[in-house]
């Protein structure tokens, strides 16, 4: 286990930490130092603890933003992958819709074949044609 030591609003505190995670601890904690400074800076001397406590607010506030954000990012995606099944619904009866109307268009042009292929007599009535063309 890590330990370092941080600065934080003027006072040092000795802090453990998970091996390796020494260096992000540092810079939470020059995070928080700097936000205490600043608001020192907006408000005056009002005391380190209410300092500390409106850094903390501060903090909290961000991370709430931060969980809503992040909510309807969920929720858009969510929705997003709704729109793509709904698409690849669309997609694959439009695919069958085409290859039926291929299989169609080709038994007709079987027929037609056939027709023309008989050889009921040298040439074949128009009639007889757009008979088998339609159906």
């Amino acid at each position: 286990m890590g330990q370092i030591t941080v600065g934080i609003n003027g006072r040092q505190y000795r802090m453990a930490c998970e091996d390796g995670q020494e260096e992000h601890l540092r810079r939470l904690a020059q995070d928080l130092d700097l936000r205490i400074e600043r608001l020192r800076n907006d408000f005056g001397q009002i005391g380190d603890m209410r300092l500390t406590v409106m850094a903390a607010l501060t903090i909290a506030d961000e991370l709430s933003e931060q969980g809503q954000q992040l909510r309807r990012t969920e929720d858009e995606l969510a929705a997003l992958q709704d729109a793509r099944v709904v698409a690849s619904d669309r997609a694959k009866a439009t695919e069958a819709a085409i290859a039926a109307a291929f299989h169609s268009a080709a038994d007709r042009i079987e027929r037609l074949a056939r027709a023309l292929d008989v050889g009921r007599s040298p040439t074949v009535a128009a009639d007889d044609l757009t008979d088998v063309a339609s159906g």
